[in-house]
C-alpha cells in the first residue's frame, strides 16, 4: 500500500517536473496567468469615462442655447471642446477623432419651450465604443433634462405659484439609485471576474494539451504506465497548480480591482473544485487528437472569444443562436462563469447554482472517460511503434 502510495507520488512529482521543465507550458501556464492578470483589466481601471470630448451645433444662439451648453460643459461625463455650424462638420469632427460626440439644439429651442412646446435635442457619437458613447448620451440627457426643468420652473413662477411650491412640484419624485451587485457602477467589477475564470480555463486546457500532444509519439514514463495512473496523476499536478492560480485570482487580484466578493472563500473553492478538474480532464482528452505540441494553442487561442460570448456574461444569451447555447454546455467554462458570477458577485445561494456545481461534476465524469478511452489508444499506438 505505502509502495503504491510512493509510487502515485512519485508520478505527480515527476508531472510537475515535466511541467516545469517545458517552456512552452511554463510560458503558458506561470507566464500567461500572471501576464493576463494584468492586461485584460488595464483598458478598465478608469471604471466610467469621464470628460468625453463633444462638439455642439447651436442652431438657436439663444440665451437659453448657451445655457444649456455651459450645463452641458460642467457635466462630470462631457467636455465641450468646440462649436461648428453645421452637422456635416461635426460628424468630421467625430470621424478624425477630435470629438466622440455632438450635440445638436434645435433652431427656435428657447421659444418653443417658453411657449410650451415640444423639443426634440439631437444626440449623436461614435458607437464603436459603447462605454465612451453611454457616458456621452448620459451627460447629454441629463443637462437637457435640467435645462426642462428650468424652462418648467420659469412657467410656474410666471403663472403666480410660489417659488417653494413650484421647486416642489419638480422635483417630487426622488430617485435614490443604490447599486446592488456592482456599487462601483464601473466595468471591472463586472468583466473581469469572467474573464478570469476564462483565462484559468484556456491556459489549463493549453497545458494539458501541450504535454500530451508532445508525449504520444515518444518514449518516457508514461509508457511504463497504466491509463488510469496517468490521467489521475496528470490531473492532480495541474489542480495543484491551478489551485494557487485560482487562490491568486479569487484572493488577491479580486482584492486589487476592488471586485466584490458576496459569497463565502469555502463556497467558492467547493464550486470551482469541479471545474478545475473538469477541465484537467477535457485538456487530457483534447491533447489526444493532436500529436503535434504547436496544435492545442492555435485551436484553443481560436476557441477563447467565441467561448467568452456564449458564457453570457459580455453579450446576451437571447442573441446567440440556440444551437450554439446547447453545444457550449460541454465547455466548463461556461457554467462555471455564470455560476461563479452568481455566486461571488451576486450573492446567490448555493441552492440556486447547485444545477451548475452538478453539471460540472457531469462533465468531469464525461472528459474523465473520454481521456481514458483517448490514452489507452495513445499508449497503446506508442508500444506498438
Amino acid at each position: 500500500m505505502n509502495n503504491q502510495l510512493m509510487s502515485f507520488w512519485q508520478l505527480v512529482w515527476t508531472e510537475l517536473r515535466s511541467i516545469v521543465a517545458d517552456k512552452a507550458i511554463a510560458v503558458t501556464l506561470f507566464g500567461g496567468v500572471l501576464f493576463y492578470s494584468v492586461l485584460y483589466p488595464l483598458p478598465y481601471l478608469h471604471q466610467v469615462p469621464t470628460d468625453q470630448q463633444i462638439v455642439v451645433v447651436d442652431l438657436d444662439h439663444s440665451s437659453l442655447s448657451r445655457k444649456l451648453i455651459r450645463q452641458a460643459d460642467a457635466s462630470p461625463k462631457i467636455s465641450v471642446i468646440g462649436q461648428v455650424g453645421s452637422i456635416s462638420e461635426a460628424k468630421v469632427w467625430i470621424e478624425t477623432g477630435r470629438a466622440h460626440g455632438l450635440l445638436v439644439i434645435p433652431y427656435a429651442f428657447r421659444r418653443d419651450l417658453l411657449l410650451g412646446k415640444g423639443v426634440t435635442l439631437s444626440y449623436g457619437g461614435d458607437a464603436s465604443y459603447f462605454l465612451i458613447y453611454s457616458a456621452v448620451v448620459e451627460g447629454l440627457v441629463t443637462a437637457g433634462m435640467d435645462a426642462g426643468k428650468q424652462v418648467q420652473l420659469l412657467g410656474l413662477l410666471a403663472k403666480g405659484e410660489a417659488p417653494e411650491q413650484a421647486n416642489l412640484s419638480l422635483n417630487s419624485v426622488k430617485i435614490n439609485s443604490v447599486p446592488t451587485f456592482n456599487p462601483s457602477l464601473g466595468y471591472t467589477p463586472y468583466v473581469v471576474p469572467g474573464l478570469f475564470l476564462l483565462i484559468l480555463h484556456q491556459t489549463l486546457l493549453i497545458g494539458t494539451g501541450i504535454l500530451g500532444a508532445g508525449q504520444w509519439r515518444n518514449k518516457g514514463y508514461w509508457q511504463q504506465l497504466s491509463p488510469l495512473k496517468l490521467i489521475c496523476g496528470r490531473i492532480s499536478a495541474f489542480m495543484l497548480i491551478y489551485s494557487v492560480f485560482a487562490s491568486f485570482y479569487v484572493g488577491f487580484c479580486f482584492y486589487w480591482y476592488q471586485v466584490s466578493i458576496q459569497a463565502n472563500l469555502g463556497l467558492v473553492a467547493l464550486f470551482l473544485l469541479p471545474f478545475l478538474l473538469a477541465t484537467s480532464a477535457a485538456g487530457i482528452a483534447l491533447s489526444c487528437l493532436f500529436v503535434r505540441r504547436d496544435l492545442p494553442t492555435q485551436v484553443l487561442l481560436l476557441a477563447s472569444m467565441p467561448i467568452m460570448f456564449v458564457s453570457g456574461f459580455v453579450w446576451p444569451l437571447t442573441l446567440i443562436p440556440e444551437p450554439l447555447i446547447w453545444i457550449s454546455q460541454v465547455i466548463p467554462a461556461v457554467p462555471a462563469i455564470m455560476g461563479m458570477l452568481e455566486l461571488n458577485q451576486m450573492g446567490a445561494s448555493w441552492t440556486s447554482i447547485m444545477p451548475k456545481w452538478l453539471q460540472l461534476w457531469a462533465m468531469f465524469a464525461l472528459f474523465f472517460v473520454l481521456a481514458v478511452y483517448g490514452v489507452s489508444r495513445r499508449l497503446k499506438a506508442n508500444r506498438q511503434v
